[in-house]
């Protein structure tokens, strides 16, 4: 079986998006809640975190461009992809 890499969205306490990309989304999220990630996810004021969309894919190349991808879009974009991939928590 080969090995997975994953695109996947955070979203903060203070309601920003952080994406990022990843072999072990578990593992990853606990690195990010430990305080220990990113510097955009590491102030307290981001805490606690979600996890609110994660997808798969079966090269690093194909999850870094699809983080890439999400970088590029504004938040209302970014909010229509997450609704369009059944993902509400960040709606009101």
């Amino acid at each position: 079986m080969n090995k997975l890499y994953y695109m996947y969205v955070l979203l903060t306490a203070d309601n920003m998006l952080y994406c990022g990309f990843t072999n072990d989304v578990g593992q990853r999220f606990a690195t990010h809640e430990a305080g220990k990630g990113a510097k955009f996810t590491r102030p307290a004021k981001r805490h606690p975190l979600q996890l609110i969309y994660a997808e798969a894919f079966e090269t690093k190349h194909d999850a870094l461009h699809a983080e890439a991808m999400f970088k590029q879009l504004t938040r209302q974009q970014k909010e229509q992809f997450l609704r369009n991939h059944q993902v509400s928590a960040f709606m009101d």
